[in-house]
């Protein structure tokens, strides 16, 4: 754990995604800020025969806490669910295996705290919506919080895979 809790730990400073979902209360926010540091440490983009290198571009929190109309009922233990999307540069990416590992320690990490949805597109298919003025993807996408952004946030640290195997 204290492997894992490092490797995460160098990938940025937890306040820049937690001043991203400042509306929240402190408790949501470093929950969110959690996942999106899984989700960015233990994507598995390794052994895939694509033409480019696997690179998550965007993580995009969507949804009810987006939106600002998250709701918890404890007496009935109701809670909203995080909606996550992410958005990789290449549609062998995006496929479901390789977020096995990611959902897992998710799971782990935050048991039944709360649900996490979790869906993930290439740059093709936001292209593809982008065309097909595709409504129900791109009004999220506009509406939903970024939280990771490949082009202004920090790069993930490199290590070997066996490292990383050892870390997270």
């Amino acid at each position: 754990m204290h492997g894992e809790d490092q490797f995460i730990e160098d990938v940025y400073a937890r306040e820049v995604v937690m001043a991203r979902v400042g509306h929240l209360i402190r408790r949501k926010q470093q929950e969110i800020e959690r996942i999106t540091r899984i989700l960015r440490a233990a994507a598995s983009f390794e052994g895939v025969a694509a033409p480019v290198s696997g690179k998550i571009l965007k993580i995009v929190l969507i949804g009810p806490y987006a939106r600002r109309t998250w709701y918890e009922d404890k007496a009935s233990l109701y809670f909203s669910d995080y909606e996550f999307w992410v958005v990789v540069n290449h549609t062998l990416y995006a496929d479901e295996t390789r977020w096995c590992r990611a959902k897992a320690i998710i799971a782990r990490e935050l048991g039944n705290r709360c649900a996490v949805s979790l869906s993930v597109f290439s740059k093709a298919d936001i292209k593809s919506a982008k065309a097909s003025k595709d409504h129900f993807i791109l009004d999220r996408l506009e509406a939903g919080i970024v939280l990771f952004k490949a082009s202004r946030d920090a790069p993930l640290p490199r290590f070997k895979s066996s490292e990383r195997d050892d870390v997270v």
